[in-house]
């Protein structure tokens, strides 16, 4: 399945960017109201240049104890940005997305412009369902034996009672 293919990207609200000059603060407080988890740090002609997310917000700035009314978002912005094209695959993505610890991903377009932002939660939607189906699947297979291997097994428990008998028998 790809990416566009998902009600989830069809559906999703704009995604939440700012400027890379932002303070932390004003970005902490819109994505507190909002309750976004992430936002992407764009140029001015949309193209991603970082994220910020939760994590970066612990880990970048309230442990180094950086004042959040003076450090800029491109002081604590993630760089190293993985992005998705609509028509990538998105079980691809997912477990990328889950082999490498992170959990928010931009998708930009053939120019590289932000279009939408997908979750694990967006994806765990779609593999939930589809994990349940297989299991049910294969516990039917499982479950559904045929006749011939009843009556094989039946077959061997007999010899196998038989093979004991005489044995005890002859001792």
């Amino acid at each position: 399945m790809k990416i566009k293919d998902r009600p989830e990207f069809r559906s999703k609200a704009a995604v939440l960017t700012f400027g890379p000059k932002a303070l932390v603060s004003e970005a902490v407080a819109i994505m507190s109201e909002r309750n976004y988890g992430a936002a992407v740090i764009v140029s001015p002609d949309r193209k991603p240049l970082g994220i910020v997310t939760e994590r970066d917000f612990m880990r970048r700035l309230l442990n180094k104890r950086m004042d959040p009314d003076k450090t800029t978002l491109d002081q604590i912005m993630t760089t190293d940005l993985k992005m998705a094209k609509a028509d990538d695959n998105l079980l691809d993505w997912l477990r990328l997305m889950s082999n490498e610890r992170f959990r928010h991903l931009p998708v930009v377009d053939d120019q590289g412009i932000i279009i939408s932002m997908m979750s694990q939660g967006d994806f765990v939607s779609y593999t939930w369902p589809e994990l349940m189906g297989r299991l049910r699947e294969q516990a039917r297979a499982t479950f559904d034996v045929s006749p011939s291997i009843v009556l094989m097994i039946a077959g061997v428990a007999v010899f196998a009672a038989s093979v004991v008998t005489i044995f005890t028998q002859l001792q």
